[in-house]
């Protein structure tokens, strides 16, 4: 059986699917939310089977799996084809490894070279107030300091994938901060006009918004500060949302230490493989 793109027709099954778990499908959630199915310009939903869909695959800069069965890998693995676009695959653990080695198997070189393999990344959850005092320096972004959000934005980038010069162009980059901005999503801690810390809230749907894109200057790290300022962050996504959620490399374990501390809590595991 093969896999399918699918329509505005599809959208109650999609829904469905993604609703068994929000806060692991937030992502491919916000991506619905945002017309997906109406237009592919920003990315494809692929489904299977096709005549019953129980099996999802969001196909964009990202390749994010959901609910997908083993006899879905296959079928979305031939869908895909050896040209890949993509520069990640993410999501739960077992449904992006596997996806990837099925892709790396069928296609070879486009896919089984990689950049690197983060294989354990918990996602946490926080629904409750925080258990850390919150750092009343964090607030929104304003554009009075776009530039050095803007400078902060690429230096987590950096930290993070690599050279975002090389990944996304600079002006993708700027489009994207200042949509953030514009829209409230950006905090961050700022002093004498430049941002020491930063956090966004990335994607949201159902009531539940991701936290991403966490970065303190490196001059900062160390002093105490992550907890604090997590846990103002999370104040503000929770006046508006039922839940926060975020997911970080098990590597990463002063951050991991930092996101407990404020109360999240692990309830899942992600992977994620950079082409």
């Amino acid at each position: 059986m093969r896999a399918r793109i699918l329509t505005r027709a599809d959208l109650e099954q999609v829904k469905r699917i993604l609703s068994v778990d929000p806060v692991v499908n937030i992502f491919v959630s916000s991506r619905v939310e945002g017309g997906i199915l109406d237009s592919h310009t920003s990315g494809t939903l692929y489904g299977w089977p096709a005549d019953d869909v129980r099996s999802l695959l969001h196909v964009g800069q990202n390749l994010v799996p959901v609910a997908v069965e083993r006899a879905a890998i296959q079928a979305f693995a031939e869908v895909l084809g050896r040209k890949r676009s993509a520069k990640a695959i993410l999501g739960q653990a077992n449904m992006a490894l596997s996806l990837w080695a099925a892709l790396a198997r069928l296609w070879g070189r486009s896919y089984a070279v990689t950049r690197e393999i983060r294989p354990r990344q918990p996602m946490m959850l926080m629904t409750k107030p925080p258990l850390w005092p919150a750092d009343p320096r964090v607030r929104p972004i304003t554009f009075r300091e776009f530039d050095s959000y803007l400078e902060a934005f690429l230096a987590m980038y950096r930290d993070e994938i690599g050279d975002g010069q090389e990944q996304v162009s600079a002006h993708s980059f700027r489009q994207h901060c200042h949509t953030l901005v514009a829209n409230n999503r950006a905090f961050g801690i700022v002093e004498n006009g430049r941002v020491i810390f930063k956090a966004d809230v990335g994607v949201s749907a159902n009531s539940v918004a991701q936290i991403q894109g966490v970065w303190m200057a490196p001059e900062y790290r160390g002093l105490g500060m992550a907890a604090g300022a997590m846990s103002a962050i999370t104040e503000y996504v929770l006046a508006d949302y039922r839940a926060a959620c975020l997911y970080v490399s098990s590597f990463n374990t002063a951050a991991l230490r930092s996101y407990e501390r404020v109360g999240f809590t692990t309830i899942d595991e992600f992977a994620t493989v950079l082409f």
